[in-house]
């Protein structure tokens, strides 16, 4: 049977600052994210189950792209861990959502973040295809496994 694709839009909310950058970016600003997950696979050819038909059910893709990305990033700031220990206090202190990252929290480091995050979390049966995440209306960045070599 033919390979299937199949992609749910997300959107959410989150921070980040850049450290060292040369432009405004340097400064904590949000973006309003959107988040395309493409998956790949082989329609269930089983008439007794529940989800014959399907590659994957969008309930259960909602549900995993939640769990390994969504739920700890979403209205949360992104900062470097090698941030200002002063600022990072601070902002414990005041209970903020903050998530501290090994990397600079670019759009194409993110990317690479939740190309890993959602790899690990994969059904046996189906693939990551592609993800394309924006940072603005008219930015973005996108990963393809087809790319990799």
């Amino acid at each position: 049977m033919a390979k299937i694709r199949l992609t749910r839009l997300f959107s959410f909310e989150m921070a980040h600052a850049l450290n060292g950058y040369d432009g405004a970016c340097r400064n904590i600003h949000g973006h309003s994210y959107k988040l395309q997950v493409t998956v790949i696979g082989t329609p269930l050819e089983a008439t007794e189950h529940p989800k014959n038909g399907m590659v994957m059910d969008f309930g259960n893709l909602k549900k995993l792209v939640y769990h390994a990305i969504l739920d700890e990033l979403d209205h949360a700031l992104l900062l470097p861990d090698t941030s200002n220990p002063e600022l990072v206090e601070t902002l414990q202190k005041l209970h903020h959502k903050l998530v501290l990252t090994p990397y600079q929290p670019t759009c194409e480091n993110m990317l690479l973040d939740f190309k890993t995050r959602l790899q690990n979390q994969m059904p046996l049966h189906v693939e990551l295809h592609s993800i394309k995440l924006w940072e603005t209306q008219n930015s973005f960045a996108e990963w393809y496994a087809a790319d990799q070599v």
